[in-house]
C-alpha cells in the first residue's frame, strides 16, 4: 500500500491540498519499505488527487480535506483519511499497525474559500 500523508514539517498537516509537502510511504505487510518527501505541486482544483493517483497512492492521509477533494478521491477510489494529527512518523507506525484512527476533518467552513479557519462571529450595529 503506497501511502500520501499532508505534511508540514514533521507533522500531518491540517489540510491535504495547502501542506507544503507530502510524505509518501510504501507500507507492505505492517513494514515501512520507502519513504520519500515530495514537494506539493500546487493547489489548483482537482489536480492533487489526479497527481497521487499518478503516483500510485491508495491512501491520502491528512487532517482535513473539503468536500471537492473528498469526492475525487472516492471518484479515483483513493481512500481518504481526515482528522489525523501528529508526528508523521507515528502515524505511519499506527496505520502500519493497523491502529490509525479517522477522525472529525480539521477544514471547517469559513476563511480562506471554505478550509481551515472558522467563521468569526461579528455583531453588526
Amino acid at each position: 500500500m503506497r501511502l500520501a500523508i499532508s505534511t508540514d514539517n514533521d507533522m500531518v498537516s491540517e489540510h491535504f491540498g495547502r501542506c507544503p509537502e507530502f510524505t509518501i510511504v510504501d507500507i507492505d505487510e505492517g513494514k515501512v519499505q520507502k519513504k520519500e518527501v515530495i514537494d506539493n505541486p500546487g493547489h489548483s482544483t482537482g489536480f492533487i488527487p489526479k497527481f497521487l493517483k499518478e503516483k500510485d497512492v491508495g491512501c491520502v492521509i491528512a487532517g482535513g480535506a473539503g468536500f471537492r477533494a473528498q469526492q475525487l478521491f472516492d471518484q479515483l477510489g483513493i481512500r481518504l483519511i481526515t482528522g489525523v494529527q501528529g508526528k508523521v512518523d507515528d502515524v505511519i507506525e499506527e496505520f502500519a499497525a493497523g491502529e490509525l484512527k479517522k477522525g472529525e476533518s480539521l477544514c471547517k467552513p469559513g476563511k480562506g474559500r471554505g478550509y481551515g479557519l472558522e467563521k468569526e462571529d461579528k455583531q453588526h450595529d
